[in-house]
């Protein structure tokens, strides 16, 4: 699957562990850049919403058309699919799941 991000800080943060941890904590970083080797690894979005401790699921309401994949027990990755074949997998954004 390809991969594109809704801004490039999110791009940056992939591709630089440090700026991710300084953004997320470290546990959360190392989820986030794990997460998206895993979605450009895999053949199609049905594959990842098959793969166990994800907990890959829809969002509903106004995040309606956007998918969640667990990072830690409160973060997840929030991201929606695009493509003429939803081949296409642009990150949201990270998000605290219980936000406060």
């Amino acid at each position: 699957m390809r991969i594109t991000y809704r801004t490039r800080q999110l791009e940056k943060q992939y591709g630089d562990h440090r700026r991710a941890t300084k953004a997320y904590g470290e546990q959360v970083a190392q989820r986030y850049i794990q997460r998206i080797n895993i979605l450009k690894s895999a053949q199609d979005f049905d594959t990842v919403k098959k793969l166990p401790g994800l907990d890959c699921h829809p969002l509903t309401g106004n995040r309606k058309g956007q998918w969640a994949i667990k990072l830690t027990g409160f973060s997840r990755l929030i991201c929606s699919l695009k493509g003429d074949k939803l081949d296409v997998v642009c990150i949201e954004e990270v998000s605290k799941h219980y936000d406060d």
